[in-house]
């Protein structure tokens, strides 16, 4: 709804900002099923989260396309947490969903992963705009 309107009014005002856009490559629908995906991800999917030592494990399931969300975010976006200090992040898909696993030596990291949760590391990164641009912009890295 107006998230995802607002996200795609920022891109194209972005796009018509930029003289060097190339528009004959441009592709707002790629990042609008992204969006729609980012959306049930957050509202669908259901968390389960264990601890051990210095180790936390999300356990994330859904159904039909929130099955397919989450299968097609956890495990990019693990990489991206992954290159942050502090802690290191593994996923792997299930056949209900994926896995995320998140291990800190600090225990502030620790802290930090605990109270962040599957849905607040979801959106942790300053790569979401970027992102957002090269799929609006038909980047094939951005897929």
């Amino acid at each position: 709804g107006q998230s995802a309107f607002a996200a795609i009014a920022e891109i194209v005002g972005i796009l018509n900002a930029d003289d060097t856009t190339d528009w004959s490559k441009v592709d707002i629908s790629a990042l609008r099923n992204h969006l729609v995906d980012m959306n049930m991800l957050m509202m669908g999917a259901t968390v389960t989260q264990s601890e051990t030592g210095k180790e936390v494990v999300f356990v994330v399931e859904g159904e039909g396309q929130v099955l397919r969300a989450i299968q097609a975010m956890a495990l990019p976006h693990a990489r991206q947490l992954d290159m942050m200090d502090g802690w290191s992040a593994t996923a792997t898909t299930t056949s209900k969903g994926a896995v995320l696993t998140m291990k800190a030596e600090q225990p502030f990291a620790l802290a930090k992963i605990q109270g962040l949760g599957f849905f607040g590391l979801m959106v942790t990164g300053a790569q979401h705009q970027p992102h957002h641009l090269a799929l609006a912009q038909g980047s094939a890295a951005a897929r």
